[in-house]
């Protein structure tokens, strides 16, 4: 599903969502896919597609395959968290026996395509890409092979994911979906 199929998706839907809290939602993920669609660097792309993922997801009440892609992203140590702790001198003197467990259950889940399992340890990486990011960890659109990989990786899982997510609730619209986070304010 990319975001042209997607857009057309929702150009269909949209009218019958209107004025609710679904359509606002759909709104504002779709407005963040369609710049993630327009952005010239990777950067920008796991950027806007995170804020669509949180505009999908988020609520008041509650927090919330591509094989070889996500295996590469697992076994990359820059977004495991135990990694920086311990590079930070706030313990996890043992962070590489734990990435080692982590990755070889992650690639067992995989095996056997537990997805719950897989998305589990996935979005903990993704979140630890978004913190490096989104608290200045990282150089806008840095230097090739120092943190690339993760950031391009980080991309184009979310540019698959989000879409998707995206589509699943559109298709769903009698679905609780849980009250806005932020609602819309006069």
């Amino acid at each position: 599903m990319d975001a042209v199929a997607l857009n057309a998706e929702w150009q269909r839907v949209k009218d019958t969502l209107q004025g609710t809290d679904l359509g606002r939602r759909m709104q504002r993920v779709m407005s963040w896919i369609e710049c993630a669609a327009k952005a010239d660097n990777d950067d920008a792309k796991f950027i806007f597609y995170w804020i669509a993922f949180n505009a999908a997801y988020g609520r008041r009440d509650r927090k919330w395959w591509f094989t070889g892609l996500v295996e590469r992203f697992l076994d990359n140590q820059y977004v495991f968290h135990p990694f920086w702790e311990y590079h930070n001198n706030d313990g996890h003197d043992d962070w590489e026996a734990k990435f080692k467990r982590r990755r070889k259950e992650a690639h067992q889940a995989l095996d056997r395509y537990n997805t719950r399992t897989i998305l589990i340890e996935l979005f903990d990486r993704l979140y630890v890409l978004r913190n490096q990011i989104m608290h200045g960890g990282a150089t806008w659109k840095g230097k090739e092979g120092f943190n690339r990989f993760q950031v391009q990786d980080g991309a184009r899982i979310m540019e698959f994911l989000v879409p998707h997510f995206a589509s699943l609730m559109m298709s769903n619209p009698r679905s609780d979906w849980g009250p806005l986070r932020y609602l819309v304010a006069d």
